[in-house]
């Protein structure tokens, strides 16, 4: 049994009015705390909590309760109690970890609720995946909600091939059979949704006619009417302080997404200027992540993200709110969690000055104690892991022979080059001019260039396009992975064929993975076998396998984190994009060709 479940409100009226009317002593009593209310923004001092049944009785003054009440006490030493983080936007499979692995690293945070859109196991797995890792949910010590992937694939198959395709009929068997499914997830597709494509604005019905919110991504002040009078009423992707402002009039909520400064996920500096220097009110604004590889869930929590809006210039009390109750305001469970009003889940997190958490309370049960997982979640971990069938295992379908460089062109033409452009996840579309040489290096070395390869490898014709990377600052080496956004299929870059032919090996090998490759041998390796997006190892494994990958990353000079990489194939990102169907221009959506003649 799941000893961190927590028993519907309804059964719990009775005992709860009890314990708060000091008719009955409460199971347990967290001592000596200063409270952060979100509802007042307020912290207020001498305060103590009354928990039953793993939700708040009351919250009341320093010292009523008994000692020899029969309580058990907990000493909160002056800290701040305020109420568990709840994520509004995140991509469990992102951290390359299962729900159950995911739930370890994010209580350490004082996260204790996520909206996850699984997008990525569904475009492999279609809908079944989604099933899967609802199943995994259901067993993590964690608050997990389904957001239902809408825009899988993410494109039309014109402009590539995935696994999986949710159509508005499956996206509304998924609403309709789990209550853990509550909003419709990111639509990617806005180019689409605001020229009125058929298909989209299906998708878009299904969750609306039963009364579902739907999540957004959108680039573009110009699309931001469109989109809302479309029924989005959120998005993540608010990266500056103008569109922001656009999309809270617009009647939008927005995420500000915080990630570690080197990569493109920290666009919450420049979004809440709209709060800051326009003056737009907080009150539709909450902090996401979004993503998070295994290794930064751990230093870059939705904790750090929320410190983050504080040295933007909010308030601690507002910056703490924009993380726990607006978003349990947005999907309308602010009378479940989020506070800690009488009767909310007892989520808990206890706080020093900085809004450092150093434990969590999920449901009432002390899961994290002086930074550490106490030995109730450990063995509540161990107990619970959900595993995945066979089939999530065997995904990568790859031909045994696969080319992964152009021919060397035989006189002078024109090539579409994808051009980095960090810190951002925005590629340049170049266009440079190619004299001919007598072999690629010689190419390559003169205009800063590497090799890029997209690779089918859903059992659907085995498919590769070639690309050329401008700035991705790799001279030396290969790297590859299977977490190439959105249809996955595998993603390989390189100075030479033989490299790229050993990285495209070990992910072969691990059934999914991501790899980097220097003379033949390989440098690390972060093995995914489930649905090559997910390890089945507890998330301390994972941290460590991908902190090494990224150490490896780095030594081959490579200007874009791993997780930018894997975006190089999202044709709903400007300006060009490598699918295994070719090079995708966005938003125009045409296809070009690598090399045209002069």
């Amino acid at each position: 049994m799941n000893r961190f479940s927590v028993a519907p409100l309804h059964s719990l009226t009775r005992r709860l009015a009890d314990v708060a009317s000091g008719r009955r002593a409460p199971a347990l009593v967290i001592s000596g705390i200063r409270t952060l209310s979100p509802y007042s923004e307020r912290i207020t001092a001498e305060r103590e909590a009354w928990i039953e049944g793993g939700r708040i009785a009351a919250i009341r003054p320093a010292g009523t309760c008994r000692r020899n009440s029969g309580a058990a006490f907990f000493d909160g030493a002056g800290a701040i109690l305020a109420p568990g983080l709840i994520d509004p936007h995140v991509h469990i499979e992102s951290s390359m970890m299962t729900a159950c692995a995911y739930a370890e690293a994010a209580l350490l945070n004082g996260t204790t609720t996520i909206f996850c859109d699984s997008h990525e196991i569904g475009n492999v797995c279609d809908q079944a995946g989604i099933e899967w890792m609802l199943e995994d949910a259901r067993a993590a010590p964690l608050n997990i909600f389904l957001t239902v992937p809408s825009t899988v694939p993410a494109t039309a198959t014109a402009f590539e091939t995935a696994g999986g395709d949710l159509t508005a009929a499956k996206i509304g068997a998924l609403f309709d059979a789990w209550p853990e499914a509550v909003a419709l997830g990111e639509k990617m597709d806005f180019v689409q949704v605001c020229a009125g494509d058929e298909r989209s604005h299906a998708i878009l019905a299904a969750a609306l006619r039963r009364g579902r919110p739907v999540s957004g991504h959108i680039y573009g002040r110009d699309f931001v009417a469109a989109y809302a009078a479309s029924g989005v009423t959120d998005t993540h992707e608010a990266i500056g302080r103008e569109i922001a402002d656009d999309l809270l009039e617009a009647g939008l909520w927005i995420f500000l997404r915080g990630g570690p400064p080197t990569t493109p996920w920290h666009s919450l500096p420049a979004a809440i200027r709209a709060v800051t220097e326009l003056g737009a009110s907080p009150k539709r604004v909450c902090v996401c992540t979004d993503d998070r590889d295994a290794d930064d869930l751990f230093a870059f929590g939705l904790d750090w993200v929320v410190r983050q809006a504080v040295q933007a210039g909010l308030g601690r009390e507002t910056a703490w709110s924009l993380g726990s109750l607006h978003p349990a305001t947005r999907y309308g469970m602010d009378g479940e969690i989020g506070g800690l009003g009488g009767g909310r889940r007892a989520d808990l997190v206890l706080l020093d000055d900085d809004l450092v958490p150093h434990a969590t309370w999920y449901g009432g049960e002390l899961a994290v104690r002086d930074r550490r997982i106490t030995p109730a979640l450990e063995a509540q971990l161990a107990a619970s892991r959900y595993r995945y069938p066979d089939a999530a295992y065997r995904t990568v379908h790859l031909p045994p022979a696969v080319r992964l460089t152009p021919p060397l062109p035989a006189g002078p033409v024109r090539a579409n080059v994808l051009r980095v452009e960090a810190p951002g996840i925005i590629l340049g579309h170049a266009t440079i001019a190619l004299a001919p040489a007598a072999d690629w290096p010689a190419l390559l070395d003169r205009h800063g260039l590497c090799f890029v390869a997209v690779a089918e490898r859903h059992g659907r014709g085995g498919g590769v396009a070639h690309g050329l990377l401008q700035h991705f600052g790799l001279t030396e080496g290969a790297v590859a992975s299977s977490v190439a956004h959105d249809a996955h299929n595998i993603i390989v870059a390189g100075r030479t064929e033989a490299d790229m032919q050993v990285a495209l090996a070990e992910v072969r090998r691990h059934q999914g993975g991501v790899v980097a490759v220097r003379d033949g041998a390989v440098l690390a390796a972060v093995p995914l076998p489930v649905a090559g997006l997910l390890s089945d190892r507890r998330a301390a494994e994972v941290a460590a396998a991908t902190a090494a990958l990224k150490r490896a990353w780095a030594a081959l000079g490579c200007t874009l984190p791993f997780m930018g990489f894997n975006l190089i194939p999202l044709a709903v990102i400007p300006e060009l994009r490598l699918t295994d169907k070719g090079l995708v221009t966005v938003p125009g959506m045409e296809i070009v060709p690598l090399l045209a003649a002069e």
